[in-house]
């Protein structure tokens, strides 16, 4: 599979984290030589990243704290 393909099927599975990851993490894992259990561990540990940054996010708006 191509690497656009690859980002285009994260876009549309909405894995924004991991398409954010994704030439960093293989970048990494070419030169270190990892297997593929790590490369997946650590597009997934960048997808949970993402995924509790934008929820925090959501929460502080949705929170409307004061402006100071």
């Amino acid at each position: 599979m191509e690497r656009s393909e690859v980002i285009d099927a994260m876009g549309k599975l909405r894995l924004y984290g991991m398409r954010a990851a994704y030439d960093e993490v293989l970048t990494t894992a070419v030169k270190r030589q990892h297997e593929p259990q790590q490369i997946i561990g650590d597009l997934l540990t960048a997808e949970i990243s993402e995924k509790q940054a934008r929820s925090i996010k959501y929460q502080m708006t949705i929170a409307k704290l004061p402006l100071a």
